[in-house]
């Protein structure tokens, strides 16, 4: 399994960051370029404690659908959203908010396994960890822009 470990600090209030974070619509706005629309259980506002919510997207380009479920939450300093269906073997990410200052620190640990024995960890390796890297930075620059405005 690997692990990906991204810290975002954001000139703005530790509330504003997590809300932001678990907004289904700016997660939408966040992955435009892969089409990523939410299809089934909870689909727009903000997803709460025990939610889940199946996404639709286009990656390499093929279709996925995924499931993901907010197994714990503590507002406004932890969240975790947890694949129960779909494409990788595990998947589970842990976001997690800390005052620094006048900033809040948002550290994404985001760990990940496909499903495909040797040849999966070395597609992971090669091309999928920096792959899924550039999504996470992508989707926190959306965060970071929207609470600094």
């Amino acid at each position: 399994m690997l692990t990906i470990i991204l810290k975002t600090l954001i000139n703005a209030p530790i509330e504003r960051c997590f809300d932001l974070a678990i907004s289904i619509d700016l997660h939408v706005q966040s992955m435009q370029s892969s089409g990523e629309k939410a299809i089934a259980g909870k689909k727009s506002g903000l997803i709460g404690l025990h939610e889940s919510i199946t996404w639709q997207a286009r990656h390499f380009g093929i279709s996925f659908e995924m499931t993901n479920k907010i197994s714990t939450m503590e507002y406004p300093t932890f969240f975790v959203d947890e694949m129960v269906k779909g494409p990788f073997k595990k998947l589970h990410h842990q976001h997690l908010f800390k005052i620094m200052g006048s900033q809040t620190e948002m550290t994404d640990v985001f760990e990940f396994q496909t499903p495909f024995g040797l040849l999966g960890r070395l597609v992971e390796k090669i091309f999928l960890k920096n792959y899924m890297l550039k999504l996470i930075e992508k989707r926190n620059e959306v965060i970071k822009f929207q609470a600094e405005w």
